[in-house]
């Protein structure tokens, strides 16, 4: 499938890259497909985009929250993940959403509403975690920055 985008121009997504969200995602239920994008040139960049491809002008920023936050672990009630699938130890992708404000310093993540994706059958859907501690607006610029210089 091809899809013209705003970040990207024309991109190439094969079937088999196709993120199928069943009940869309936080804020915008009808945009069901999607394809996770990252830089090929820059296998240790950090940061991916969540594209559309109902909508190629929607594409947000997300990454591996394990990336900079090792001990991130959302906890959710029964059945939240019925809607995956089958999956075993190892299948799932968890990403979370990047607001990139004018201030960059000011970068967050959003904590409480990760997205899980079942690599197995692409299938994905986005909770909302039951931890108490997590935030909607966690900043991560001071951590981005260590990662870049090497520090654990």
């Amino acid at each position: 499938m091809n899809i013209e985008t705003r970040l990207f121009g024309e991109i190439s997504v094969g079937d088999d890259k196709v993120v199928y969200f069943e009940n869309g995602i936080i804020g915008f239920p009808d945009f069901k497909k999607f394809a996770v994008v990252h830089d090929a040139e820059n296998p240790n960049a950090v940061i991916m985009w969540l594209q559309s491809l109902d909508e190629g002008q929607f594409a947000m920023p997300v990454l591996a929250p394990n990336s900079i936050i090792p001990d991130y672990a959302p906890t959710v009630g029964d059945n939240v993940l019925d809607v995956l699938g089958e999956f075993g130890e190892g299948d799932l992708m968890l990403l979370v959403t990047i607001t990139v404000p004018e201030d960059i310093e000011k970068m967050t993540i959003n904590q409480k509403a990760p997205i899980v994706i079942n690599n197995t059958n692409r299938y994905a859907v986005q909770i909302v975690a039951d931890n108490e501690e997590y935030q909607v607006r966690y900043p991560i610029y001071d951590l981005l920055q260590q990662r870049k210089a090497g520090v654990k």
